[in-house]
C-alpha cells in the first residue's frame, strides 16, 4: 500500500518547503509540481525565486539564490549560496524573569552530594593526563585496575577512566591554548560526576603539573594524587605507583551514596553532531523545550558550538539578559571570523557532507536547528572554553562545534549530564557525564537503535514537542539518578576527552 509523501512548511514566511518524505518528480506540492526527485529532509521551491534573492526557511535567511530558481525546483548547494546581510541584534529585547518553582515542587533525582555542594550523577576516578607523553601510562593504570576486578568490591564507583589527550607542550604558555587546557584540567578534576583523581605527567613538558597545582590551590590528598614519570623512575614504575594509589583511593570514593536532590542541581550540556533536515524540526526543538523545563525546576543547561550558531546568534542576544552579555556573545563570533579567516577557512566550511547529504545547505541554516536546542529562556551568562559555569538558567559557552571538542569545554565548565541530538547517526559518548542520543528521525533511529536512547521522528507523525520534550527531561532525571544511557552500555567515554588546541603546535 502507497504512503502519500509528506510535506512541511515551517513559517509562513517561507519560500522552501520541507519534503519530511522523498518527493518523486511531479509530485504536487502546495499547487506546485516538483520538477525532479527532491531527497527526505531536503527543500523544494514553494515560488519562483529569482538569482541573488534570499532563500527563507524557519521565516530567516538561510543562504540566497545563485541562479533564478523556478518553483517546485530542488533547492540545494547547487543553486543556493552563502552571502552577508545585516543582523538585528536587539540586545536583551526579549530578556524576561523566569518563574522558577520553589525547591518543594521541583523534581527530583538520586545524585552524589559533594563537599563543594555540587551534586553528580555518577562517581568516577579521572586519570588526567598533563602531557600526550604520559597517555600510555595514563592508560596502562586504567587497564592494570580493570584487569585486577577489584573494582568489584566497590560498588558505587562507576569506573576507572583514562582522560589522555594530544597536547601539553610544544605550546605557548602564556597563550590562549596554555589557559584553555590549564581550566579543562582543572573543570574535569572539580567536575560533580568525578570523585577521585590521579594526575599524571612527563615532568618535562609545557604544562608543568606544580604550576597548575599552585594555580587552582591543589593539594595531595586521599582524593588527588601527582606523580611524573622521570621524578618517579620511568614507565613502569610510574604505572605501579599510580594503581597503588588509585588503590588508596578506592575506599574513599565508594564512601559516597546517593541521595535525593532537586532537578536545580542539573547542568545539561546541549550538544547536536551528524545534523540533518530534520534536525530543526524534531529533536532540537524538542530538546529545546525540556531545556525550558529545566531552567523552570532552577536547573542549568549549556548551549555552545559557536560556528554552529552563526548566523542565528541574533536570535540569542535578543534573550540576553543584559547588553552586556549579548555583546559577549557577539564578540565570540567576531573573534571566529577573525580565526578561521587566520587558518584561510570560513565559516561555512559547516555544514559537512553528510550534513548536506541531510538536507542541510548552508550553516545559516544549520545554525537555525541548533540554536532551538537552547529554548526560549533568557541567556544569563556567556562563558569562554571551559571556563566554570556559575549562573543559573540558560546559558552559552564558546566552544568549536567538533563534538568531542564542544562537550569537553562543557563537562570542564560543570555539566553533569548531556543531552546530544542527531540525524544521521552519531557514534559518540561522553565521560564522566553521561549523554543521552536523541534521534531526529525514526529511520536512522530504528537502524541505529543500540545508540539511541529517544526517537524524535515521531513528532513528524504527530507527537507534539511538549509530549517528546516531558520524555527527555524525565529520561534526564532517571539518567541522573544512575540509569545506564546507549553510550554508556557500549563503552563509549574514554576517547572521547579532546581539549581544543588553539594555536600553533610549536
Amino acid at each position: 500500500m502507497s504512503t502519500t509523501p509528506r510535506t512541511l512548511r515551517l513559517d509562513g514566511a517561507d519560500n522552501v518547503i520541507v519534503a519530511v518524505d522523498s518527493l518523486p518528480a511531479g509530485f504536487a506540492v502546495e499547487g506546485v509540481a516538483t520538477r525532479e526527485r527532491v531527497p527526505r529532509g531536503h527543500k523544494v521551491a514553494a515560488l519562483p525565486i529569482a538569482s541573488g534573492h534570499p532563500i527563507v526557511k524557519f521565516g530567516q535567511i538561510i543562504g540566497f539564490a545563485t541562479r533564478d530558481v523556478a518553483a517546485g525546483e530542488w533547492v540545494h548547494e547547487h543553486n543556493v549560496a552563502m552571502g552577508d546581510f545585516a543582523r538585528d541584534y536587539r540586545f536583551a529585547e526579549a530578556a524576561r524573569e523566569e518563574e522558577i518553582l520553589p525547591l518543594g515542587a521541583q523534581a527530583t533525582f538520586e545524585g552524589f552530594l559533594r563537599a563543594n555542594g555540587k551534586v553528580g550523577t555518577r562517581n568516577y576516578i579521572a586519570i588526567l593526563t598533563s602531557v600526550n607523553c604520559s597517555a600510555t601510562v595514563a592508560r596502562a593504570m586504567a587497564q592494570e585496575i580493570e584487569r585486577s576486578g577489584v573494582l568489584g568490591d566497590y560498588p558505587n564507583i562507576d569506573g576507572v577512566i583514562a582522560l589522555t589527550h594530544g597536547g601539553g607542550c610544544a605550546l605557548d604558555v602564556k597563550g590562549e591554548g596554555y589557559e584553555a587546557l590549564k581550566r579543562t584540567q582543572w573543570g574535569y578534576a572539580t567536575n560533580p560526576n568525578v570523585g577521585g583523581v590521579a594526575m599524571v605527567g612527563l615532568g618535562c613538558e609545557g604544562f608543568q603539573i606544580p604550576r597548575w597545582k599552585e594555580a587552582y590551590g591543589v593539594e595531595e590528598s586521599d582524593t588527588f594524587r601527582s606523580m611524573t614519570i622521570q621524578e618517579v623512575g620511568g614507565t613502569r614504575k610510574t604505572v605501579e605507583r599510580g594503581v597503588a594509589a588509585i588503590r588508596e583511593m578506592l575506599p574513599v570514593v565508594d564512601r559516597a551514596r546517593r541521595t535525593t536532590r532537586h532537578a536545580s542541581d542539573l547542568m545539561l550540556a546541549l550538544q547536536c553532531g551528524g545534523s540533518d533536515g530534520y534536525s530543526g524540526i524534531t529533536a532540537n526543538p524538542a530538546l529545546g523545550r525540556a531545556v525550558d523545563l529545566l531552567v523552570r525546576h532552577g536547573g542549568t543547561a549549556i548551549l555552545s558550538e559557536t560556528p554552529e550558531i552563526y548566523g542565528a546568534e541574533h536570535l540569542l542576544t535578543r534573550r540576553a539578559a543584559t547588553r552586556e552579555i549579548g555583546e559577549k556573545l557577539v564578540q565570540r563570533i567576531r573573534w571566529w571570523e577573525d580565526y578561521t579567516a587566520a587558518n584561510k577557512m570560513q565559516m561555512n566550511n559547516n555544514p559537512s557532507p553528510g550534513n548536506k547529504a541531510g538536507g542541510l545547505t548552508t550553516i545559516l541554516e544549520k545554525s537555525l536547528g541548533a540554536a532551538a536546542k537552547g529554548g526560549s529562556t533568557t541567556m544569563t551568562g556567556v562563558y569562554e572554553y571551559a571556563e566554570p559555569v556559575t549562573a543559573k538558567g540558560f546559558v552559552f559557552m564558546d566552544t568549536p562545534g567538533y563534538d568531542p571538542v564542544a562537550a569537553t569545554g562543557q563537562v570542564a565548565g560543570g555539566a553533569n549530564i548531556l543531552a546530544f541530538t542527531t540525524g544521521r547517526g552519531s557514534a559518540y559518548g561522553c565521560k564522566p557525564t553521561p549523554s543521552i542520543k536523541l534521534a531526529t528521525n525514526t529511520p536512522m533511529y530504528e537502524k541505529m537503535i543500540d545508540d539511541m536512547d529517544v526517537n524524535c521522528g515521531d513528532v513528524l507523525s504527530g507527537v507534539s514537542l511538549e509530549t517528546k520534550a516531558r520524555e527527555i527531561f524525565e529520561l534526564m532525571l532517571r539518567v541522573a539518578s544512575g540509569e545506564r544511557t546507549k553510550s554508556e552500555t557500549l563503552g563509549y567515554g574514554d576517547a572521547e576527552f579532546v581539549p581544543w588546541t588553539i594555536g600553533a603546535t610549536m
